[in-house]
């Protein structure tokens, strides 16, 4: 089985999770902690070299103060208690958002894991928080505009690369795979540029109950398909072909 290098999930249903069950929506966000922690010792086994979670997004802070809040001290937890794991598991984690819209205790922590994991090389745990795709694209447009003002970019000279190494994900390959809870069927302001030739798979568990036959499933489908990165599978076969006769 091909397993895909990034996989960036859009963990979605905590909250419907808990209501369907009549519980408080925080309850249902703890038990989405759980499969955080089960899904990454997944991925590390499986030997998938990136993984990113939309764990709070820019339009999240609209949510009800105590909700909001509940949230990041339930982030503040997680963290606190995950930093022997990822040194143990050889796990390098990253974060990518407005983080300084974060408190500034939950900063702190994120800084510290940030700086304490940074040669770990097993696998890397990219947590988006307060992150929207507009926006971090928006970041990326006025950073450019004072490169030009500056004399450092010429606008006629602009390519892709230029926009590229000004966003969050800058070094993180683009996600091979995205794949989004709940049944859902949207993307949600999230990793726009980076998915411009990822698979989608989208399922109706909710988070909560994302389990390891769920990942299966996806990993499944995600073989299933040929990616083709705009060629025919005609040419894509060629080159298979190709690569194939090189290696004999």
């Amino acid at each position: 089985m091909q397993i895909p290098n990034h996989l960036a999930i859009i963990m979605d249903g905590n909250g419907r999770w808990a209501e369907q069950r009549r519980l408080p929506r925080i309850l249902g966000h703890r038990k989405g902690v759980e499969t955080v922690q089960r899904v990454v010792d997944e991925c590390l086994e499986l030997g998938i070299g990136f993984l990113t979670l939309y764990a709070f997004s820019s339009e999240n802070w609209g949510r009800p103060r105590h909700e909001v809040d509940a949230l990041m001290g339930l982030l503040g937890n997680f963290l606190e208690k995950e930093l022997d794991q990822l040194q143990q598991r050889g796990i390098r984690l990253v974060a990518i958002g407005e983080l300084d819209r974060l408190p500034q205790a939950t900063v702190k922590i994120l800084d510290d894991i940030i700086e304490k994991t940074k040669h770990n090389t097993q696998m890397v745990l990219n947590l988006a928080l307060s992150y929207g795709s507009r926006n971090e694209l928006t970041r990326a447009m006025r950073q450019i505009g004072r490169d030009i003002a500056e004399g450092k970019l010429q606008p006629d000279n602009l390519s892709e690369e230029d926009i590229k190494v000004r966003l969050d994900t800058h070094d993180i390959p683009d996600p091979d795979l995205l794949i989004r809870t709940s049944g859902e069927k949207r993307v949600s302001n999230f990793l726009l540029w980076q998915i411009a030739y990822t698979e989608l798979y989208f399922t109706e568990a909710l988070w909560p109950d994302f389990s390891r036959e769920e990942l299966a499933q996806a990993l499944q489908a995600y073989n299933s398909r040929q990616r083709r990165f705009g060629l025919t599978g005609a040419q894509l076969d060629g080159m298979q072909e190709s690569d194939g006769e090189g290696r004999h």
